[in-house]
């Protein structure tokens, strides 16, 4: 078993649907992402560029869509927040599949992974 598969497996309801559910958007919408664990989370990479990664944070009931270079995308996506007072990252946090919106998170990911191919690298701050 892939140590990735094996964090989703190990994660405690409604985080595993949610963390699936998002994981088939990203891996549907980005034939060309790469997943692999990184500091024992699953990371979303494009050009072995860090792009995404999921978490559930310590103390905290929301599942973390964390986009690595989100401070270039918060403009135009607002769902996009500064949690933990991050300089770069910003997230979008889920309670459950429907904090969701499907669409919206669809364009968020294709001007991510534009934005990210025009990057030299990923954390630039």
């Amino acid at each position: 078993m892939k140590p990735v598969d094996e964090y989703f497996i190990n994660q405690k309801e409604p985080y595993q649907s949610i963390m699936l559910y998002v994981r088939n958007v990203i891996l549907n919408t980005l034939p060309e992402v790469k997943e692999r664990c990184s500091y024992k989370i699953p990371f979303y990479n494009i050009e072995k560029k860090p792009m995404i990664y999921l978490n559930v944070l310590k103390g905290k009931d929301y599942v973390d869509v964390a986009f690595v270079q989100g401070i270039l995308l918060e403009n135009d996506f607002p769902i996009l927040k500064n949690d933990n007072k991050r300089k770069q990252v910003r997230s979008i946090q889920l309670k459950s599949i429907e904090d969701l919106d499907h669409e919206n998170f669809v364009a968020l990911l294709q001007v991510a992974a534009q934005q990210l191919k025009k990057s030299k690298r990923a954390w630039f701050i």
